[in-house]
């Protein structure tokens, strides 16, 4: 069916709507700027699009693994300049492993992070994050719960495009709650703001500090981990290989080059959204032209400061209430992606590899004093990452089962 023009640009604005929840959070919980970081999407997803061939029907949006080490960023006092070059960071990590998986394929990134290691990390993300929800939320806990309930009822019980928008649905019930009921809630900063204006960019990369690139940037692997289970999923959903044309090192290096960019004007590191895949799943309207449309719209919405300053009008309970369900569904992905994958945990070097991954991201991410080498500061993340991968290759596969627990027996596992 041929679709005409308005047609197209309602859909577009469809695709716009699932990604502007998530997009603006990121920035909110991390101290960015929402409307930045809605060009970095829209500019992000273009750049996408134009470096895939305009093939892959992607939008990309702000990343939540990032979260953690933009926080512990803001937390050690590196300036916005600094953390921009950690994103930046980030960008090489994935333009270098484009130019990688060109010359020796695909295959490699699913030996490097199988499920085994990119289950229990994507787990540490949200585990590790579930502070900073509670602590937003503690303020006025009424608050934060009257948006958690919203955002869950609205995930379970609504259908068709407001199933796939909970988390915009909790906000707003959450807004509207605080704005009839508490007393301290404020319009002034709306009022002040113009209608259209230029987002408060960060240009350049004015501050290098390369304790906070090796915070910041090694959380790509991560991400790219992501990026790949996104990629398939959107294949399945439109009925292509992706894989193979126009291949996993062009949507690599699309997906670096959004990232490059977010980082050069001060957004935060763009990711592929399965929000968007799940419009696609719903319209079955596959068109990437229609994703671009929605890329135009999340331009212009950066372009409208009202816009930004209503979003800065949110209460910090309502995002704690947020991300109260936002950051236990990224501990549960983690966890999903174990039993999707069917890992057995009967087999002690299984159990050996997860644990090492657990031990050392929680508990490096919650020292009082991190990790450093010289004036480089390791993540609890990114050194679970580099443990688990290492682990994971290393360990030899005929680890015996680990033998079953029963009354005060310890569990044990011989190593061949």
């Amino acid at each position: 069916m041929e679709l005409t023009m308005q047609k197209k640009v309602v859909l577009g604005l469809q695709h716009t709507i699932a990604m502007f929840g998530a997009t603006v959070l990121v920035p909110l919980l991390t101290g960015l700027n929402p409307s930045v970081a809605l060009v970095a999407a829209g500019v992000g997803t273009l750049l996408f699009h134009l470096v895939t061939k305009q093939m892959v029907p992607v939008f990309l949006g702000s990343s939540f693994a990032f979260i953690p080490v933009i926080v512990t960023g803001t937390e050690r006092g590196y300036s916005w300049e600094a953390i921009g070059a950690g994103i930046i960071g980030a960008a090489v990590l994935y333009i270098a492993m484009s130019i990688v998986v060109t010359f020796v394929g695909s295959d490699i990134i699913r030996r490097i992070f199988p499920p085994i290691v990119t289950g229990p990390v994507i787990t540490i993300i949200g585990i590790t994050l579930a502070p900073v929800a509670i602590g937003m939320a503690d303020d006025t806990w009424w608050l934060a719960l009257v948006t958690l309930l919203a955002t869950v009822i609205a995930a379970i019980f609504f259908r068709g495009l407001f199933q796939m928008l909970p988390i915009l649905t909790g906000a707003i019930v959450g807004y509207l709650a605080a704005v009839l009921f508490l007393d301290e809630f404020s319009f002034s900063a709306v009022g002040e703001a113009s209608w259209i204006g230029w987002p408060e960019f960060t240009w350049g990369l004015g501050n290098i500090e390369w304790a906070a690139i090796a915070l910041i940037a090694p959380i790509a692997f991560v991400t790219m981990i992501e990026h790949v289970g996104d990629i398939l999923a959107n294949g399945r959903v439109v009925n292509k290989d992706f894989f193979k044309e126009p291949g996993l090192h062009r949507t690599l290096l699309g997906d670096g080059i959004a990232t490059l960019f977010a980082g050069l004007v001060g957004g935060p590191p763009n990711t592929t959204y399965s929000e968007n895949t799940g419009v696609l799943a719903v319209t079955k309207v596959y068109d990437p032209f229609i994703i671009r449309i929605g890329a135009v719209f999340a331009i212009a919405l950066g372009f409208i400061p009202k816009l930004a300053a209503i979003l800065t009008t949110v209460p910090v309970p309502v995002l704690g209430g947020l991300s109260i369900i936002l950051f236990g569904m990224i501990a549960s992905v983690g966890m999903r992606t174990l039993v999707e994958a069917e890992v057995d945990f009967k087999k002690g070097r299984n159990m050996i590899v997860v644990g090492l991954i657990l031990v050392f991201g929680l508990g490096v991410s919650g020292l009082e004093s991190p990790i450093s080498i010289g004036d480089v500061e390791i993540s609890g993340l990114a050194l679970a990452a580099v443990i688990g991968v290492v682990a994971n290759l290393i360990l030899p596969m005929d680890i015996e089962e680990v033998a079953p627990v029963t009354g005060d027996e310890t569990v044990s596992a011989e190593l061949d």
